[in-house]
């Protein structure tokens, strides 16, 4: 991991959108079953948006620019696959909106 790769994921953190301090306040702390999760993770020469890895498990949070960017998400999302981690993503509104079918999705795939 490079100081650039450092200092990107920083910058995320400090300006997260509000679906991702919505989740990051349910996830941080060990407080989904126990599962140690962090927040804007370099891996792979890409910065993950939240990565337990104990479970290999990565959460992707897209918003409407991911409309935009579909090949170079499946590009990413196969490559991080091919490396033994499970990727599952949720939009923005998801999280917003319904929490709890998020959380259960992301016991069943940590549980996997």
């Amino acid at each position: 991991m490079t100081t650039e790769q450092r200092h990107f994921a920083r910058k995320l953190r400090r300006h997260s959108t509000e679906p991702e301090d919505i989740l990051w306040s349910l996830l941080r702390n060990r407080q989904l079953d126990g599962l140690k999760f962090r927040r804007q993770v370099p891996l792979l020469g890409y910065t993950v948006d939240f990565l337990c890895i104990d479970r290999k498990l990565i959460i992707e949070l897209d918003g409407q620019q991911h409309g935009w960017e579909v090949d170079y998400d499946a590009k990413r999302t196969a490559e991080i696959e091919r490396h033994g981690f499970t990727l599952i993503r949720f939009r923005n509104a998801d999280v917003i909106g319904d929490r709890d079918a998020v959380l259960a999705m992301i016991r069943k795939a940590a549980s996997s």
